[in-house]
């Protein structure tokens, strides 16, 4: 699957976000095993256990027993068109997460131009 249709369904499942009190829709698309998993933002009253799009993502593919989790689509699709890059990137715990779990996955970021690495979102990431 390339990078369009990945981050294409990114922005698909952003629109079953579930925010209400950021409104910021968010979506991710993974790649495990060769298998397409998803995952959107869940936000509760207790906005420190809100869910991630891209925990959601990852816990999908691993509870599904995705394999090797290849490639991975990120959307924000509350952020302006002109918004920097940084506010269209995963969180700190999203990049830990990513680091632990899918260690070599290509990273594509939604009105990026590249694509990335964890090293490159995470430099010197906290690992056992």
């Amino acid at each position: 699957m390339e990078r369009e249709l990945l981050l294409a369904k990114a922005r698909e499942v952003a629109l079953r976000a579930h925010c209400p009190y950021s409104h910021f829709r968010v979506g991710a698309a993974l790649l495990a095993g060769g298998k397409l998993y998803v995952g959107t933002n869940i936000e509760i009253s207790s906005y420190g256990l809100t869910l991630c799009a891209e925990r959601a993502a990852l816990a999908n593919a691993l509870s599904n027993n995705g394999g090797p989790i290849t490639h991975i689509a990120v959307a924000c699709i509350d952020t302006p068109p002109n918004a920097p890059l940084r506010e269209r990137t995963p969180c700190g715990a999203c990049r830990q997460w990513i680091a632990d779990l899918a260690p070599q996955a290509l990273i594509f970021i939604d009105g990026a131009e590249r694509d990335f690495s964890i090293d490159d979102l995470l430099p010197y990431a906290f690992g056992l």
